[in-house]
């Protein structure tokens, strides 16, 4: 089914490829993308999942055990200031095996995608204030608004970790969200750089404003 994207599509994915094993890496490439039926997958989201069976292949990488096991729903390129962001969108089911690599993960995607922060963001599913309405007796906290973003937030700055946060409220009445992250982590995985990522992922996925730092400044 999925062999029905565009010619240009299957090139561009596929062209650097020796020709006997095209057809065996798209179809285990394209396994590690869960779409809606019918649904085709993007260029960057088949390059995405490309680079995660390499690593599930590589007889050097001692991640490949648990990237066996890893998923991704979508993939999308957002620009910061000088740099892109590469988010990836990952089924809440396989969200537990992203959380054991996290960190080594995105290590290995970011060689592979030069110059591109990598974040990685688990699909959760919110509920309103309705969901009593639809036959359910009670929303579930983690499916509120407020726990989504909270665990937005923690999804975005991985694998560091925050260690307090504070609302300030300007005199217009906006609302800045101050994120204070482990200390520790700043001269890790390049951390310091990457502030400014966080901001802009963090704003494109919850529409909220947030300013990271780490816990000493």
């Amino acid at each position: 089914f999925w062999l029905k994207g565009s010619k240009t599509s299957q090139h561009t994915f596929a062209s650097h490829l020796h020709p006997p094993l095209v057809f065996f890496t798209m179809i285990n490439a394209r396994k590690k993308i869960l779409k809606e039926k019918a649904v085709q997958p993007t260029d960057l989201e088949l390059e995405v999942a490309k680079a995660l069976f390499d690593i599930e292949v590589s007889p050097s990488s001692d991640i490949k055990a648990d990237v066996r096991d890893v998923l991704i729903c979508k993939a999308e390129d957002m620009e910061v200031k000088n740099r892109i962001a590469l988010v990836v969108h990952v089924p809440f089911k396989a969200w537990k095996s992203v959380k054991k690599i996290q960190g080594r993960l995105i290590r290995e995607l970011e060689k592979k995608f030069n110059k591109k922060h990598v974040v990685f963001v688990a699909k959760r599913t919110m509920m309103d204030k309705n969901t009593v309405k639809n036959g359910l007796k009670f929303r579930p906290r983690n499916r509120t608004l407020t726990s989504v973003h909270e665990s937005i937030l923690e999804d975005v700055v991985a694998p560091s970790t925050i260690v307090g946060k504070r609302t300030r409220i300007s005199v217009d009445g906006s609302k800045l969200l101050k994120v204070f992250l482990d200390p520790k982590d700043k001269d890790k995985e390049n951390m310091e750089s990457k502030l400014a990522t966080f901001s802009a992922v963090y704003k494109k996925l919850t529409t909220k404003d947030a300013h990271f730092s780490f816990g000493d400044e």
